[in-house]
């Protein structure tokens, strides 16, 4: 019988934030799959706990995860951790866990600490719909591309930056996004922890003055929804003859026409026919 893959949360700062039922599952796996050795060792020390380690993180991946996998189907049982945080959320992890979910492994998660979560509740910014976007690229050219996707994006956006790249990445998003407003949240759950709520403007221009440090979680607003103006029926027809000379199927364009303006599919699709006879 396949053994079991544990996905346990550690701390992001703080030890204390290890729980009881995550300390248990370390303690009762056959052995504990870790991005950095070292780092977890600490963690292991800490709590008492010794068990058996491997090495699992972005760059071995491949033959680590599959060799895990070995392991797990001849029955052991093992604990993937993170330096910090949730295994398999911006995390290579992701992968063992489709492997397991492939191999028929049950997996289950451990759940604590998450950056993400901690600081979108601190953020004072909506928190009812959001997106996780992790850290974006150190090419300029990508991070300016990937902020210009997001420019209409309605919900809450989350990101992760280090220090070294947090001024080039706030200028990118104030000229790219607007000024809006956003949660910088820095070195969670840790001795220095500080949450600046502010605007991206203001972030720009006290930035220039103190250098930033720590690690960074940033929560910033969504863009304002966008109400669709109403059109009328003809220059709903216009817009589909207009994609249709494109070289847009006439269904497509219906298609596309009543899901942009919120007329009638059935009505569009009828008067775009009888205009196109004409």
């Amino acid at each position: 019988m396949a053994g079991t893959l544990y996905l346990v949360a550690t701390p992001i700062g703080n030890l204390g934030d290890f729980s009881p039922r995550a300390v248990d599952t370390l303690t009762q796996s056959d052995f504990i799959a870790a991005e950095d050795t070292r780092v977890s060792m600490k963690l292991l020390n800490h709590f008492g706990i010794k068990k058996p380690m491997v090495s699992y993180h972005e760059h071995n991946r491949a033959a680590a995860g599959a060799a895990i996998v070995d392991r797990l189907l001849a029955g052991e049982t093992c604990a993937l951790v993170t330096d910090a945080g949730t295994p398999a959320i911006s995390d290579p992890g992701q992968d063992l866990v489709q492997l397991c979910a492939a191999a028929g492994v049950t997996v289950q998660s451990i759940p604590g600490c998450c950056a993400c979560i901690t600081a979108l509740a601190v953020s004072g910014l909506p928190t009812g719909r959001f997106t996780f976007e992790g850290f974006l690229s150190a090419n300029k050219k990508e991070r300016r591309t990937r902020l210009q996707e997001l420019q209409n994006e309605e919900r809450t956006m989350v990101f992760h930056e280090a220090p070294h790249k947090l001024r080039s990445t706030l200028a990118d998003m104030l000229e790219l996004l607007g000024d809006r407003r956003i949660s910088l949240c820095r070195e969670l759950t840790k001795l220095h922890e500080e949450t600046q709520r502010t605007t991206l403007q203001a972030a720009v221009e006290y930035h220039r003055d103190h250098e930033p440090r720590g690690e960074y979680v940033l929560v910033v607003e969504g863009a304002p929804r966008q109400e669709t103006p109403m059109l009328t029926m003809e220059e709903g027809v216009r817009r589909i003859l207009k994609l249709r000379d494109d070289g847009v199927r006439m269904k497509d364009a219906v298609r596309q026409v009543s899901s942009d303006t919120g007329l009638n599919k059935n009505d569009l699709y009828a008067a775009a026919l009888q205009a196109a006879d004409a």
